[in-house]
């Protein structure tokens, strides 16, 4: 494991805690073993001094055995009995006190959760046990709260390792992106913390990444493919006679690709800004005049009935999908006229012609054609408009009614004075 890894770091933390804890445990348990044995100590030390001056004076007698059972406590004389406790294998030594001058030997003995107060001089054994002796095994307690806390550190330390294990995932995720490996199945979590965050964030990344690069290649296959025609006839004409006729057959192939370009540059600047596009409030007025100046069109083409209200759009996008609404509507009317209305928030474009073949979301797809498509219809058109009010938080509908076709770029909300 690398040593600058923050799981590194995290092992070796816990383990540190743990050891600190049994080494707490350890230290606990010494100091409740010595406190309960002073404890005790205090308080058998007054039997056995009686006990002692009685066995010196020869005083261990029936009435002696008398006066402490009145204490609660019993005096064994019969060595069987002693020898049956002393020398039983669950016996435990709690105290064990020497004098050897005195040739004096004390233990407190624990037998069956009873004490027992063994005493040995000079040859004598006598044992005393407490009636009145109630354990409390301080020790359970003790192992039972440090048990809880060793749990307790041992959990956190899963969960806390399994909170990051997604940063682990996600930076050997991180490290394919140069290989265009955008999946992120990892980061699919429905958890709020900093680390689930974050994986979502470069799983949008990553997705974002994805669509930009396939909307890449998908342009570039279709600047070849529409590209290709025009090249191919301006390279034949270019062999011909050079005369007036084939002069302008190539100048329409130049203005063919230039129109092309201009599209291409559309798409781009669509592709590259994506939803980051700059937004200001303009007025219609000005945007539908913009547009009609691109397409060099007079007045009266353009029927205006709309409010002239203000719409937070980026003005160039916004401009170039007004102006292919009015050239499709144009070009594809009887009339060779559009209307421009409003309705609320919502700007329409209206032509009488005829209805559309397709489901308007078939003329979404980038170079969509049909039979009756026109020689100067590159199929980017509706692409172009889709894309730009998207980008702009508007949605585009279609309407058909009485020989009247209706496009009506729909207000997502509500941003426009």
């Amino acid at each position: 494991m690398n040593r600058q890894s923050i799981f590194f770091t995290i092992t070796v933390s816990f383990i540190i805690s743990i050891i600190l804890v049994i080494a707490s445990f350890g230290i606990l348990m010494t100091e409740n073993y010595k406190v309960k044995e002073a404890e005790l100590f205090q308080k058998y030390i007054p039997i056995i001094k009686l006990v002692l001056r009685k066995h010196h004076k020869g005083g261990l007698n029936i009435e002696f055995a008398k006066s402490l059972e009145n204490s609660n406590y019993s005096l064994f004389m019969d060595m069987k009995k002693i020898n049956a406790i002393t020398y039983n294998p669950q016996t435990k030594v709690l105290i064990e006190r020497k004098d050897p001058r005195a040739k004096i030997l004390f233990r407190v003995l624990e037998l069956a959760d009873n004490n027992y107060l063994y005493m040995k001089k000079k040859g004598k054994t006598i044992l005393v046990k407490d009636n009145s002796s109630t354990q409390n095994n301080t020790n359970i307690y003790i192992i039972l709260v440090f048990a809880i806390v060793i749990i307790t550190i041992i959990l956190m330390y899963y969960i806390t390792i399994r909170k990051l294990m997604p940063l682990k995932i996600l930076k050997d995720k991180v490290k394919t992106l140069g290989d265009e490996n955008f999946d992120f199945e990892c980061c699919n979590s429905d958890s709020k913390d900093e680390v689930s965050l974050l994986g979502m964030e470069f799983k949008k990344a990553a997705l974002k990444l994805k669509s930009l690069k396939e909307a890449r290649n998908v342009f570039i296959r279709n600047i070849m493919h529409e590209l290709k025609t025009p090249i191919a006839k301006g390279n034949f004409l270019t062999q011909l006679e050079q005369n007036k006729e084939n002069n302008e057959k190539l100048k329409s192939v130049f203005s063919r690709l230039e129109l092309l370009i201009n599209e291409f540059a559309s798409i781009e600047e669509l592709i590259s800004s994506s939803k980051n596009i700059e937004k200001k409030f303009y007025f219609l007025d000005d945007v539908i005049d913009n547009a009609k100046d691109i397409l060099m069109l007079e007045d009266e083409i353009v029927l205006g009935s709309y409010d002239n209200k203000k719409i937070n759009v980026n003005f160039k996008l916004f401009s170039i999908a007004t102006k292919n609404l009015i050239d499709n509507a144009i070009k594809y009317s009887n009339d060779k006229r559009v209307t421009v209305k409003t309705d609320n928030e919502d700007i329409i474009f209206e032509n009488n012609g005829k209805k559309l073949e397709y489901d308007l979301e078939k003329y979404f797809e980038p170079f969509f054609a049909n039979e009756d498509k026109a020689k100067d219809s590159f199929g980017l058109g509706l692409y172009i408009v889709y894309n730009i009010l998207k980008a702009n938080n508007y949605s585009l509908e279609y309407e058909y009614e009485d020989g009247i076709n209706r496009f009506i770029c729909k207000k997502d909300d509500t941003s426009t004075i």
